[in-house]
């Protein structure tokens, strides 16, 4: 059994993957530490493990996990990858956006693919159908558009949007007109995307991951692929090349 991690700005993902690469197990922590690992490995028969951060992992993380494990991977941009990274700065690539571009290579191989990460951030990547990562775009996610309107102004509120309101076309109150701003405002911004990629591929495929699609789902009527579990899918994948 595999055992992915994947910590972010604000929590941590994990999932545990049996021989065919299906999630078994997964699990989302605040905090995560090595007394988390070793609780993991008495309870599973885990083997083999891979962690990527967008923070400083503790080394006592890296040790547990070294320690407890077969085959231990720390993802970073010296490990090898199944495609092709043309990142021209690969060491500031974030591992979660290659991580991410793995899982939707590993789901539809060959194709071109648009993979819309909508975290902390929004991230707009692209994978060739020659499996080559080529980059991508790196906007204000949800919630730092809602706080930046209120922190760079001095009347406008801070307003929280439920992930499942129906929100409207224009706004009949200041709150309401910010909620409509920023949500169809990104929603506008993912059909350009959609829009630009459809005027220069014939084919491609559309993946969206992270905690705030939903919000997106609500308001673009696409063809998404919808993993939330998108990045430790490739860091799954990531971990069974790596073993050979």
């Amino acid at each position: 059994m595999n055992l992915a991690i994947d910590q972010g700005n604000s929590r941590t993902k994990v999932a545990l993957f049996d021989e065919n690469g299906r999630i078994v197990k997964n699990f989302i922590y605040k905090s995560f530490t090595a007394s988390d690992i070793e609780r993991l490995f008495s309870l599973y028969p885990i083997t083999d493990s891979i962690i990527s951060s967008v923070v400083n992992i503790e080394p006592a993380v890296v040790n547990c996990l070294n320690r407890l494990s077969k085959h231990f991977v720390l993802f970073d941009h010296f490990t090898p990858v199944p495609i092709t990274n043309c990142y021209a700065s690969p060491e500031t690539l974030g591992q979660d956006r290659l991580a991410a571009a793995v899982g939707a290579a590993a789901i539809c191989p060959n194709e071109n693919l648009l993979i819309i990460d909508v975290g902390s951030a929004i991230t707009y990547d692209f994978v060739s159908e020659k499996n080559e990562f080529l980059g991508g775009n790196i906007a204000p996610g949800i919630k730092m558009r809602l706080t930046m309107l209120n922190r760079m102004t001095k009347k406008l509120p801070l307003v929280e949007v439920e992930e499942n309101e129906l929100i409207p076309l224009f706004g009949k109150t200041t709150r309401d007109a910010i909620a409509a701003g920023v949500i169809r405002g990104i929603g506008y911004e993912v059909k350009g995307y959609i829009r630009t990629l459809g005027e220069r591929c014939k084919h491609y495929a559309l993946f969206l991951t992270g905690g705030n699609a939903p919000y997106i789902l609500n308001n673009c009527r696409f063809n998404f692929h919808h993993e939330k579990h998108l990045v430790l899918i490739g860091l799954n994948t990531i971990l069974e090349f790596n073993k050979h």
